[in-house]
């Protein structure tokens, strides 16, 4: 069942917030990492590099959990829990330049390393709790 974004929350993925990015383990415990994020209209889309411990547990596991809390108000904030519906490289340089724009006011994302490829994880939306 897909779960909607209500527009009054819809403004916490435009602002530079930094989203938590909950999967799980192969063990069955949660890891929890800071990301950048955005909302396409349909999916919520995190951006990391191939190989690290996110990429792996989203590729395995396939489920994940952003939460966003707006910094002014903690009382205002947005939980997403979803199936991780597309995992590609097409298209993730310019989206973590995207990224980089939205929170570093960068043009191209400053932290690439040579040999790194980054991907792109579209989550979409199965449970959405909101506050606020």
């Amino acid at each position: 069942m897909i779960a909607s974004i209500p527009d009054t929350h819809k403004t916490l993925f435009e602002q530079p917030i930094i989203a938590s990015l909950a999967t799980v383990m192969p063990d069955g415990r949660p890891q929890v990492n800071p990301v950048w994020c955005d909302f396409d209209g349909t999916h919520v889309r995190v951006n990391s590099a191939a190989g690290r411990q996110k990429d792996q547990n989203m590729k395995e596991r396939g489920f994940a959990t952003v939460l966003l809390v707006d910094p002014e108000n903690v009382f205002f904030w947005i939980e997403v829990r979803g199936r991780v519906v597309e995992i590609t490289t097409d298209g993730a340089d310019a989206h973590i330049d995207a990224l980089a724009k939205k929170y570093l006011g960068e043009d191209k994302y400053p932290f690439r390393t040579p040999d790194e490829t980054r991907v792109l994880y579209k989550i979409l939306p199965e449970r959405v709790v909101t506050s606020g």
